[in-house]
């Protein structure tokens, strides 16, 4: 029998061991995913900085530095622009010194000067994804020679006996890779990939470059996107000395965030009306009014979308300097019951106003022998607004999403707990997902759709909480609803 039980023992241990083995394996796996989408990410958004073709040897800059982080060989990086009329190619190469200090060069090179210029031109011509070119030996010392007088590229780098030369091709180009080995599957497949952003953002990076000059008519807006900035520049100055944010650098970046997602929409569209006012002008010039006028009206839809986002910019800035304010209030004496019920009516029949569709049973439970508390009554009504005022959104978009039988409601009550006073707000929505419940008192984090929400609501309210030496906590079953609780201390 002990013989029996040691074998089952080391058969589950082996495969303990082996369910541990592949667990290591999925996440090594999903490691590497999540640094390979960061990298893509960090070489888009270099990308999309770009407003002038002199940036794009930083582009090429990120490129090699993002390869060297995923540990690919990359003995040198670089950008290639076709030329066909001039059978050339217009190239940015980033490397490392002898020194171990990065460097770029730049040059035009003749297809026909090196035959690894020529296989590229080729497996274009025959629509390979990319090209490869194998050198060694008297053909890769050759190749420094010729290169060294031709382009500027340094001694060899490595002392491999030779070296493969891979072009990924994009619609205007290639991305290319100088490795002392040759590149897995995995490393072709991430910079395929590569190639791919890099064709998506040379449309807009050729775009840029035909506008470079704003049209006339959005100089207002972005007049108002300047101040909008300057004010939260100011903002943040003022947050650096305010206890209210538990993170600077964390509502920074969501600043960043943001303002940066109306910014993009404002230039977009302004860019897209100097393409549009251009056409018109030729239309107009040829006589044909009727193109004119269509053209007329899609700048005029332009310009509502400018006016939109400009808003949804100023509104982020409001909110920013509402949630940087210090109160100069002072704690009284406060009916909570009275206060809750107010706020309660007020956020109903305002959202009433705004739309006459919308309807919400109404549940309150005030504990009569409450008595008053002290608090600053302006502040804790915000948050008993917010908090309402969320409420109804969940339940509103529930009757929206068509379930037959659903009564929207929402209670409000009050209580007490040993030597605390609670206010909980409660509904019967969609509820919180538990993947996002950690981050919803974060700043700027919303589950609203973009332009409905800035995210700063429920990041107010707990610091206002906070500071009334009080905790706001949240409950939530998905599906069914959620509840969020005011604690505050009696005394």
């Amino acid at each position: 029998m002990g013989s029996i039980k040691g074998k089952k023992e080391e058969e589950r241990a082996g495969n303990l061991e082996k369910e541990l083995s592949e667990l290591k394996i999925d996440l090594a796996l999903k490691n590497r995913k999540i640094e390979v989408e960061n990298a893509l990410d960090k070489v888009r958004a270099k990308a999309m900085e770009m407003r002038s073709s002199a940036e794009l040897s930083e582009t090429s800059t990120i490129l090699f530095q993002q390869l060297k982080e995923l540990k690919i060989d990359a003995l040198r990086t670089g950008v290639g622009i076709f030329d066909d009329e001039n059978t050339a190619i217009e190239l940015w190469i980033t490397s490392v010194s002898q020194e171990g200090q990065l460097f770029f060069l730049l040059d035009y090179i003749n297809v026909h000067i090196h035959p690894v210029f020529e296989n590229i031109i080729k497996s274009r011509d025959l629509k390979q994804t990319y090209a490869i070119t194998k050198l060694a030996g008297a053909d890769l010392l050759n190749y420094y020679k010729k290169m060294s007088t031709y382009i500027g590229v340094p001694a060899r780098q490595s002392s491999s006996d030779c070296e493969f030369y891979y072009s990924f091709f994009f619609s205007a180009g290639t991305i290319n890779v100088v490795s002392g080995k040759e590149l897995t599957v995995e490393e072709l497949d991430i910079m395929l990939r590569m190639a791919s952003v890099f064709g998506l953002l040379y449309t807009r990076f050729l775009d840029l470059k035909r506008s470079e000059e704003q049209a006339a008519l959005i100089q207002e807006e972005k007049e108002m996107l300047e101040l909008a900035l300057k004010n939260l520049k100011a903002t943040q100055s003022q947050l650096i000395q305010s206890e209210k944010m538990a993170s600077l650098g964390e509502l920074t970046a969501g600043i960043a965030h943001e303002i940066q997602n109306p910014l993009n929409f404002v230039n977009n569209f302004s860019e897209l009306n100097t393409e549009l006012i251009d056409e018109m002008q030729q239309e107009l010039d040829k006589g044909n009014l009727a193109d004119a006028k269509l053209i007329s009206r899609a700048i005029r839809e332009n310009e509502q979308k400018i006016n939109h986002h400009g808003k949804r910019a100023d509104a982020i800035v409001k909110g920013m300097l509402q949630h940087s304010r210090r109160s100069s209030g002072q704690k009284e004496p406060t009916d909570l019951n009275a206060l809750a019920d107010e706020y309660f009516r007020l956020a109903y029949h305002g959202l009433r106003a705004k739309d006459k569709s919308f309807h919400a049973t109404l549940n309150t439970d005030f504990d009569e022998g409450l008595g008053k508390i002290a608090v600053i009554p302006q502040d804790i009504g915000r948050v008993i607004l917010n908090l309402i005022t969320n409420a109804f959104y969940a339940v509103d978009e529930k009757k929206r999403s068509g379930l037959a039988q659903y009564e929207p409601a929402v209670w409000v009550s009050t209580g007490k707990t040993g030597d605390l006073v609670e206010v909980r707000v409660k509904d019967n929505g969609n509820g919180i997902s538990p993947k996002v419940l950690d981050k919803i008192f974060q700043p700027f984090f919303t589950t609203k759709p973009t332009g409905q929400g800035t995210g700063l609501g429920l990041s107010l309210s707990y610091d206002i909480i906070k500071a009334h030496a009080g905790e706001l906590t949240v409950t939530s079953e998905d599906g069914k609803g959620a509840e969020f609780i005011i604690r505050l201390p009696r005394t």
